[in-house]
């Protein structure tokens, strides 16, 4: 035993980590106890002493940390003074209560000379926590009050695992246990060890409610947070375990459902969670009682406000005499009406139901009543939190001053507006409190700000551009004066350009926005043959713009715009070029009429209206319609006109609907760059917006390949072939709509960024003069064997028909050529239906969507799945 206690020494008094086991090893570990104070009844540890005396003197013994003469102040205890039985007892009392000692003994008491011997209780160490793998440690760390360095006590370590458990049963584990142990160390020195048992989550097995007679007992279940265990998806569940906060919120929500349907007089008799024999889950059962079901009877109003009288309150009331009492909508209707009044400048009107419930006949009359209430004015607006962002910034987004009437409708505006700048954090609230008289109101706004700036290098994957690697730095509040200014540099396969530019909302103070911007883009653009992409003609763009922009009213705004962009097409030499001239025969001659640098001068115009609720909007509604004028000088002239338009509507349960249209026309002013070519150069017609279900310019006018075979025979056109080319052509009109439902899901996911939706996309890109087309049965080369006796030296294309030298293989070799088909250049719409979701993850943003084309036209490049993602590093 001694050379164990030496172990134990040893170790205490090493500087390595001492874990609980190595201490259990060392038979140092012990059960977490400690003597309490003696129980009040009856003096403890006292020698026997006479029934009263004077103190001669106070000696302390086996003191450590504490310095004596504080031992003697906490025994209340002084030399001269009376004491008795009770005295002595009181000051044991006294100095356990200060829960620093083990052992308290005071002798002497026969003498007057007492003596007070004293075993301190240890100091804590450390403090271990041991099997917590559900829970981590710093989730249970700041529920234990005892820390190192501090006095151990019995009845703290006793609280401290109450908490622990408590934690644990938060989770639902019901069946978790937490044994403490103590590991001695020296110098009166010990460890604290909590093993921790977390056992398995406690699940609801079943949900039983009595005296559910006109629903089912499934349909109210479906009403409750609470989720019964098991089913083919529990593993996805997450309120399928006891927590007694969430059976009190399922009693409120039984009771809103009710109340919805009716059933004024519902009520919850009891709600009892019984664990099952084997502790492992819980039987909730509810016993209800329903009552009978209400009628809304008399709807009246009556109303002290001066310029909200009755009539023009009960003409806000949309409830109907005999429909089913629905208490939601009585207070949907209290909402309204308090509304209507802070509209007029009523800030805390007082509009409540008064409930006549006449049991006989099952009605339920009500009658809204508006107590006078003064009009209220603004008297402060008062901005909080907004360090970086400028004050005047804020303040010009309000659409309310101070000394206005109160309106809510001005203020809800505000907070819109203010949401919309996308400084600040998502659910922001402008609060009203009462001002310094009843008829002033103040205006608070609380600001958490967010980064606004970005610097990001960023590298991706698309399964349509395939790598991505992008590098930006933009300011979307420089100097916090919302000023915009970016700079950025892409590159992707297809694409590759630079830009910066800059905005300022506020030119002069004034509501105008001007802005500009410089840029160089390289784009290449592709045919498909089969799969595989290939790079056909190279677009180039230099150029800049200057914007305007200005609001009409509240939400309708114009802006105007200029631009200056000179573009060069090009092919690649030496795939597309003969004799340093593009071979129409290898690029095709839609393509060679394109080739050159063309400038564009345009001006056009925007107008739009917006009164959504933020950047992600829920509500309200956008529409922009533009045009653009080509012509100012240059070599290019057009007219192109644009609309689009998106209505948000949130749904109940959190559903997000949104419907899109847009559609697009270009009107050529000036003449065909070639005979035979359409008006509208190649670089400036319509693509068509992305379509999902299609490829990437995978619906529209097109321009595929019919190959002819080694005998000049015309092959039959397989469209899904994997030598099939295909050209993009695009063209002068297009439209395209959406109609989309984002789907709401838990917190757990919500707060992993995941937002999915389910989408029907139509569309169609068409208006296209039909081009020349090539039909080249093949080409004829005079071979080294061949004479030239009446033979062609040079190889020989047959066109049309010719099948000359076909036969004659002694002296020429036959090429087969093609035969070009023109497709796709039809508004019929092309009609997709799919699912997707928006994922904002660990290695950025990303889109996943999978479509189906029900509506195709013949030519189109169908695509099921499609995925694009970013990450910055």
């Amino acid at each position: 035993m001694g050379a164990m206690l030496l172990v134990g020494t040893i170790l205490g008094a090493s500087a390595a980590p001492l874990m609980a086991q190595e201490a259990a090893a060392a038979a140092t570990a012990a059960p977490a106890t400690a003597p309490e104070a003696p129980a009040a009844s009856a003096p403890v540890n006292v020698t026997a002493a006479p029934s009263t005396g004077t103190i001669r003197s106070i000696s302390v013994k086996g003191a450590e940390r504490l310095e004596p003469e504080t031992i003697r102040s906490y025994s209340n205890l002084n030399p001269g003074q009376s004491y008795t039985t009770e005295t002595l007892d009181s000051a044991l009392k006294d100095l356990y209560a200060t829960e620093l000692f083990a052992d308290v003994v005071i002798s002497g008491a026969d003498t007057g000379a007492l003596v007070i011997t004293v075993r301190e209780n240890p100091v804590i160490n450390r403090i271990v926590l041991e099997g917590n793998k559900r829970l981590k440690s710093d989730k249970i760390t700041p529920e234990i009050k005892l820390a190192p360095r501090q006095i151990f006590t019995r009845s703290k370590v006793r609280a401290d695992v109450d908490r622990i458990i408590e934690l644990y049963k938060r989770q639902g584990r019901f069946a978790a246990s937490v044994e403490p142990k103590i590991v001695q160390l020296d110098q009166n020195r010990v460890d604290l060890v909590f093993e921790i048992h977390e056992g398995d989550k406690s699940k609801i097995r079943a949900i039983n409610i009595i005296g559910a007679d006109h629903f089912k007992v499934g349909a109210l279940r479906k009403q409750m947070y609470t989720k019964q265990s098991g089913g083919p998806l529990g593993f996805l569940k997450s309120n399928d375990s006891y927590d007694p906060d969430r059976l009190a919120a399922d009693q409120q929500k039984l009771r809103a459902f009710y109340l919805t349907q009716g059933y004024a007089d519902f009520r919850v008799v009891s709600a009892l969670a019984e664990l099952t024999p084997d502790r492992k889950d819980f039987v909730i059962t509810y016993v209800v009682e329903e009552g009978p079901r209400y009628k809304f009877g008399k709807i009246t109003a009556e109303s002290e406000i001066r310029d909200l009288n009755a009539a023009k309150l009960q003409s806000q009331i949309k409830l109907k005499e005999g429909a089913w009492f629905n208490a939601k909508a009585v207070e949907d209707t209290v909402t309204g009406l308090n509304q209507t009044a802070g509209n007029l400048g009523y800030a805390f009107s007082d509009i409540s139901p008064n409930y006549d419930r006449d049991s006989d006949k099952k009605l339920m009359n009500i009658t809204f009543q508006a107590v006078d209430t003064p009009r209220v004015y603004v008297e402060h607006i008062n901005i909080q939190g907004n360090t970086s962002t400028r004050d005047k910034v804020i303040r010009r987004e309000f659409r309310i001053n101070e000394g206005d009437a109160f309106n809510a409708v001005r203020i809800k505006r505000s907070q819109d507006r203010i949401q919309s700048l996308g400084f600040f954090q998502e659910k922001l609230e402008v609060k009203q409190t009462q001002g310094s008289t009843p008829d002033r109101v103040n205006l608070g706004l609380d600001l958490e700000e967010k980064s606004t700036g970005q610097l990001q290098l960023s590298a991706g994957y698309s399964s349509l551009e395939k790598f991505i690697i992008s590098a930006s730095i933009e300011q979307n509040n420089f100097r916090g004066m919302a000023q915009t200014l970016s700079l950025g540099v892409n590159y992707s396969r297809y694409s590759k350009s630079v830009q910066v530019g800059f905005t300022e909302p506020y030119f002069l103070d004034k509501q105008i926005l001007l802005g500009g911007d410089l840029f160089r883009r390289d784009y290449n653009s592709f045919n498909t043959i089969g799969s595989t992409r290939n790079t056909t003609y190279s677009q180039l763009s230099t150029g800049g713009a200057l914007r305007l922009g200005f609001p009409i009213t509240e939400f309708a705004t114009l802006g105007a715009r200029y631009s200056l962009v000179q573009d060069k097409v090009s092919l690649d030499r030496a795939t597309f070029y003969t004799n340093g001239v593009c071979n129409p025969l290898l690029a095709g001659r839609y393509l060679c009429d394109e080739l050159g640098r063309r400038l564009t001068s345009s001006i056009g115009y925007s107008l739009g209206f917006d009164d959504t609720d933020g950047i992600r909007p829920t509500r309200g509604q956008r529409v922009i319609f533009s045009q653009d004028f080509a012509g100012l000088g240059g070599d290019v002239r057009y007219i192109r006109s644009q609309a689009n338009a998106t209505k948000y509507l949130g749904l109940p349960r959190g559903f997000i609907f949104s419907a899109h249209a847009e559609a697009g026309y270009i009107q050529p002013l000036g003449s065909a760059p070639a005979s035979g070519a359409d008006k509208v150069r190649l670089t400036d017609r319509f693509f068509g917006a992305d379509l999902r279900g299609f490829d990437i310019r995978g619906i529209g006018p097109r321009i595929v390949r019919q190959n002819y075979d080694l005998t000049g025979t015309l092959q039959p056109l397989d469209l899904k072939s994997a030598t099939q080319v295909s050209d993009a052509l695009g063209g002068r009109a297009y439209y395209r709509g959406r109609l989309e439902l984002e789907i709401p899901l838990g917190a757990g996911a919500k707060s992993l960024g995941l937002r999915p939706s389910t989408f029907i996309d139509v569309g169609s890109v068409w208006s296209l003069k039909r081009p020349v087309l090539t039909n080249i049965v093949g080409v004829c080369t005079l071979t080294a064997a061949g004479t030239t006796a009446g033979k062609p030296v040079v190889p020989t294309i047959l066109g049309g028909n010719s099948t000359a030298c076909i036969a004659d293989t002694a002296n020429y070799t036959f090429s087969p050529g093609y035969s070009e088909v023109f497709l796709g250049s039809s508004p019929k719409p092309r009609l997709s239906i799919g699912i997707g979701v928006n994922w904002t993850s660990p290695f950025g943003p990303l889109r996943i969507d999978l479509a189906k084309a029900l509506l195709h036209q013949r030519g189109d490049d169908t695509k099921l799945f499609s995925f694009n993602v970013g990450t910055q590093f």
